[in-house]
């Protein structure tokens, strides 16, 4: 059994060691934190460092799969135990690794009831997480896929707020519908391979090699695509994103914006576009199109609400759209930009709702007009407040800088080759429209910001908060870290997945695509030029 294999069960026997253990009345402990909190925390760590062991001995020159593990399950179907793990994906692993024991920490006060199961819940969320980032088998990815619902499902439905059940039910029944033309079409790709190859095979260098003729691609791709639309999400399909938010616990919102919604762009890089790669290309104005519709649409929604929770959950639609317009450029600059930006928004946006749920346990309400002059009572808190909302709006020196200017000079530099050869301007109008889209972002951000922490102290419960306690400081700290670290030293992020993603691209990039990248000579290297600005960052 190899590294990966430990790594997921870690957290799926410590979930079983936990049933194990002999319940106490939940209801009625009143302490910030429990024996469960504590083992929880104590699996989730241990599964963060086993992760970090693997990050080190991770090879920065292979451009394939890393740590394979293959055994035979259902041999005469195709049905392997097949996990591995590449640049593309290593990044979203380690995200999801260090995410949780901060997400275990946050709920220490906030849950005070049936403790127990809320942290099974989560060490068996954490599992299916990490299953489907590194699932090389179809059918396996898609278990994985389907039982991340489950946990998620009893998250939201026990713990969340008044409109809870509603909730849970909107996001399951639009994820479940997704998942089953996704299913569809695995079975389709399943029989496909058996009258190709004459044995069926879910395995995804076997499935890729496949010869679909173009119109049943556009069909696969779009059975494929709902689901992972639906993850995103992606516009028109995000309207379960913020009641799911606004009514899950804290640490539900921090998992659901860190990591479940980059299912729906890992999905995209990892099988929609390499498995229908002449329909994804036919399919790339469309999808970006709707990215940018998501991105100015999403802002706009964000800027008129008056609930913290909402604002945050609103903003995700729009940061999520540039990932999505980066995907879909297919470039490497652009791919690598939307791989980072799935990992600062996990980090961004994750710190935000740990930061309004830390405000709603103080106050029981997170009405931007019940705040006002917080600065002055709560520094620590004010600070760390601002640091990630700088990030979110993707200030130079964050985070968020890289990711969204490596999207957009990556996108620019496909719409820019393709209005040079062929004179198309839909990608240049685009382009315009997301642009629009960071000053937005800094618009509706930062007016919340003046709002709930400067002015004056206009209501008088605001005056005796609490700042920051020790362990709240121990969850917010390491999310400001990397803001810094990422934005000053992106380096260190881009090399895991550069070998990866110019291998992807080369591979999976459709001949006509790079039909239209190619410029005429007297303009070539035009664009290639503005790639040595990011370049020449540390």
């Amino acid at each position: 059994m190899g590294i990966l294999s430990w790594t997921l069960l870690i957290p799926l026997f410590g979930g079983i060691l936990m049933m194990l253990i002999p319940s106490r009345d939940s209801y009625s402990e009143k302490s910030s934190a429990s024996i469960y909190g504590w083992i929880a925390l104590g699996i989730t760590t241990l599964a963060m460092v086993v992760s970090i062991f693997m990050l080190i001995n991770f090879d920065n020159s292979a451009d394939g799969y890393q740590f394979q593990e293959k055994f035979e399950w259902i041999p005469q179907f195709g049905l392997n135990y097949h996990l591995g793990i590449d640049g593309i994906s290593i990044l979203l692993f380690m995200l999801t690794t260090i995410i949780m024991p901060f997400s275990v920490l946050s709920s220490f006060k906030y849950i005070q009831k049936r403790k127990k199961e809320y942290y099974i819940w989560l060490l068996f969320l954490e599992f299916t997480m990490l299953g489907a980032f590194v699932a090389l088998n179809l059918f396996i990815f898609y278990i994985f896929w389907e039982l991340m619902l489950i946990p998620m499902f009893f998250l939201i439905g026990i713990w969340g707020g008044p409109k809870r059940i509603y909730a849970t039910v909107k996001f399951v029944l639009f994820t479940v519908v997704g998942s089953l033309m996704m299913l569809a079409g695995i079975v389709y790709l399943a029989i496909l391979a058996r009258n190709t190859f004459g044995e069926f095979t879910f395995e995804f260098e076997q499935l890729m090699k496949l010869n679909i003729p173009l119109q049943t691609q556009l069909w696969l791709f779009a059975a494929f695509a709902l689901a992972f639309a639906i993850k995103v999400p992606m516009f028109p399909f995000h309207t379960w994103l913020p009641d799911a938010h606004v009514e899950a616990p804290t640490a539900g919102s921090v998992i659901l914006a860190g990591v479940l919604l980059k299912m729906g762009g890992y999905g995209f890089i990892r099988l929609g576009i390499p498995l229908f790669g002449d329909a994804a290309l036919q399919a790339a104005p469309l999808m970006q199109l709707l990215a940018v519709i998501g991105i100015v649409y999403g802002a706009c929604l964000a800027l008129a609400q008056s609930d913290l929770k909402k604002l945050v959950a609103y903003s995700s639609i729009s940061h999520l759209g540039y990932v999505m317009l980066g995907l879909f450029a297919l470039t490497p600059e652009a791919i690598q930009g939307s791989i980072l930006q799935m990992v600062n928004h996990g980090i961004s946006t994750g710190a935000l709702f740990a930061l309004v749920g830390m405000i709603y346990e103080r106050r029981h309400t997170r009405e931007i007009a019940d705040f006002g002059g917080l600065a002055y009572r709560l520094p620590l808190f004010s600070v760390a407040f601002m640091i990630i909302t700088l990030s979110s709006v993707a200030l130079p020196g964050t985070n968020g800088f890289i990711g969204e200017f490596l999207i957009l000079l990556g996108s620019f530099k496909a719409a820019w080759a393709q209005y040079l050869a062929h004179q198309q301007v839909f990608g240049l109008v685009l382009m315009v429209f997301a642009t629009s889209g960071v000053i937005l972002g800094a618009y509706y951000m930062l007016w919340m910001v003046q709002r709930v922490f400067f002015g004056p102290l206009n209501n008088d419960k605001n005056k005796n908060l609490k700042d920051l306690s020790f362990r709240e400081m121990v969850v917010l700290i390491p999310f400001i870290i990397f803001v810094f670290w990422i934005g000053l030293f992106p380096k260190s992020y881009l090399t895991k997945m550069e070998k990866s993603v110019n291998s992807y691209v080369e591979q999976y990039q459709p001949q006509e695509l790079k039909q239209k990248l190619t410029v005429p000579d007297e303009h070539e290297g035009l664009a290639e030029k503005s790639t040595e600005i990011i370049k020449t960052k540390p």
